[in-house]
């Protein structure tokens, strides 16, 4: 488990998948036809347990100043800036069970934010897994020295 900082809030189009998990993939096919390709766009899976138990899974990507008008009709996700624990995971099309193992354990974690989501941003054939931290989470600076 690695810790990672999202520096500012990132503004991102998205596309609720129509089930959990089935949906996922249709989701994310939506949305890259929907959007012009461009090698700075960055890729995510957003997801949370909603109040009936279900889970809400969107797809979502950058909103880039390039993009034209006609997108201002996409619904809309803000990934919150602050600290997040994350896992990676190289080739996740080889090891699909491996993102749920992976958010297993971070949602088993104490500092993990009770409102949160979470958050797979794709890199390639890579993902990187991740929880937001609680308001509450300090990270360690080291002892205190008197």
């Amino acid at each position: 488990m690695e810790s990672f900082t999202f520096q500012h809030d990132v503004q991102t189009y998205c596309v609720t998948a129509t089930s959990f998990p089935e949906g996922i993939q249709a989701a994310h096919e939506q949305l890259h036809a929907l959007l012009p390709q461009n090698d700075r766009r960055n890729y995510y899976g957003v997801s949370w347990q909603a109040e009936d138990g279900s889970i809400i899974y969107k797809a979502a990507a950058d909103i880039m100043e390039t993009d034209g008008p006609e997108l201002s009709n996409l619904e809309t996700f803000t990934i919150k800036n602050g600290p997040y624990n994350s896992f990676f995971i190289a080739n996740y099309a080889e090891n699909l069970d491996g993102i749920k193992r992976a958010f297993d354990l971070l949602l088993e974690q104490h500092e993990v934010d009770p409102n949160g989501y979470c958050l797979e941003w794709y890199m390639d054939r890579d993902v990187k897994c991740m929880v937001p931290l609680g308001k509450e989470y300090r990270p360690f600076t080291g002892l205190n020295k008197e």
